[in-house]
């Protein structure tokens, strides 16, 4: 009994030091018992996000800036928006993780634990964009399922690890090889251990570029948790879900990946544009692959207030996939006439890069300043949200903020 008592009051410590706070009547909770308190945390201190990120969904993650928040040309953590799809893993251990490579297209299967990966290949780093595929979703009309993501699903971190097609080389794999498939320790919402949330993949010729890396490490330190700690595979400029987080095992494959949310519509677009509303049959739609043409305001913050005879000075970033941006423009009058924005090089090939601008307002009044950016194809944005899909995917219509000229 004096056991049974002192475990209760260990338990209890425990759980108030993740409360905060001692829990008043704890000799009464029933054994077993789960606290209303730890059953919704606080996203903003579980991940070390900024009270200004915006929660779209709790069961599983997922989370995005504002655009004021993603001023910096490498983003830190603290605005780096969160998509899950199944639970966040918990306890883990570094020292044991190990990395698998098997499918109908190795020579042979082999198996290798972090610290192997580490030391067997070269390290690289580069700052590499990542874009959810539903970033901007909510504009679509007639809406599209899933969460209702606005402007903030992109980022652009640095990511340093080991070039996945040096693992592949290493590993050996055969000459029918097209697809690579990865495989994570993440588990399904439902609690099926046979289940797997999410297992995407790229071609071949895809995992073999450069910037694809196993990383271990984001922005100089050790991976946060929720974003794949200790080892993801990141693929820039293509949708974030061909990136990801906490693989343990790359599939080498003959065909092209069937894991989970590459089959049906996820992830998918028409392959020939349709009409808003219009039902699309799994055969007519094509995987998402380099993303679109795309640009975003960061400063100043929307609704920004200038004094009259004031230049106004905005600076944002622009990506297009595995393109460059070559040129960003600016309009005031709703896309009547456009200026040319100044335009920085990428730090890498598949970086964001800066844009700045100078203003002059004729006169007091409210005014929309739009961005739009074109890429090396000349391909532009378009100042609309572009053609309806049924899952709101590529949403790359011009980005505006509010400006009160007083």
């Amino acid at each position: 009994m004096k056991r049974r008592h002192f475990v209760k009051r260990t338990a209890l410590g425990s759980l108030a030091g993740l409360l905060g706070a001692e829990i008043v009547f704890g000799a009464n909770m029933p054994d077993n018992y789960d606290l209303l308190g730890l059953q919704d945390p606080d996203p903003f201190k579980l991940f070390g996000k900024d009270k200004e990120m915006l929660v779209l969904n709790s069961k599983p993650w997922n989370m995005e800036a504002m655009a004021h928040l993603l001023d910096d040309k490498v983003t830190p953590n603290p605005y780096i928006f969160v998509r899950n799809n199944g639970k966040v893993p918990e306890d883990i251990d570094e020292k044991e993780w190990t990395i698998t490579f098997d499918g109908e297209s190795v020579k042979e299967k082999k198996t290798f634990t972090l610290e192997e990966l580490k030391s067997k290949f070269k390290h690289y780093t580069y700052q590499l964009t990542l874009e959810c595929g539903g970033n901007g979703r909510k504009e679509f009309d007639p809406p599209a399922k899933g969460n209702q993501w606005d402007i903030g699903a992109v980022y652009c971190a640095n990511w340093t690890g080991v070039r996945l097609g040096d693992v592949l080389d290493y590993v050996g794999i055969k000459s029918d090889a097209v697809y690579i498939g990865y495989h994570a320790i993440d588990k399904h919402l439902s609690g099926d251990p046979t289940k797997e949330p999410i297992s995407r993949g790229v071609p071949i010729s895809k995992a073999y570029m450069e910037e694809t890396l196993l990383a271990f490490q984001m922005n100089g330190e050790d991976i946060p948790l929720v974003h794949g700690f200790p080892l993801r595979l990141v693929c820039g400029g293509w949708p974030a879900s061909t990136s990801g987080k906490w693989v343990n095992r790359i599939s080498v494959r003959n065909k092209v990946h069937d894991g989970e949310k590459m089959t049906g519509s996820s992830y998918k677009v028409p392959c020939h544009p349709v009409a808003a509303g219009e039902e699309v049959k799994d055969e007519n739609m094509c995987i998402i692959e380099s993303m679109p043409v795309k640009s975003l305001i960061t400063y100043p913050k929307s609704g920004a207030q200038l004094a009259k005879g004031k230049k106004l000075n905005i600076r944002g970033h622009a990506w297009a996939g595995e393109l460059e941006v070559s040129k960003v423009y600016y309009s005031i009058d709703f896309g009547v006439t456009w200026s040319e924005c100044t335009l920085e090089k990428p730090a890498n090939r598949l970086a964001w890069q800066r844009f700045k601008a100078s203003i002059d307002f004729p006169k007091a009044g409210y005014y929309e300043v739009w961005a739009r950016a074109v890429d090396a194809n000349g391909e532009s944005q378009p100042m609309l949200v572009p053609g309806w899909n049924p899952k709101g995917y590529l949403n790359n219509a011009c980005h505006r903020i509010a400006v009160k000229i007083v």
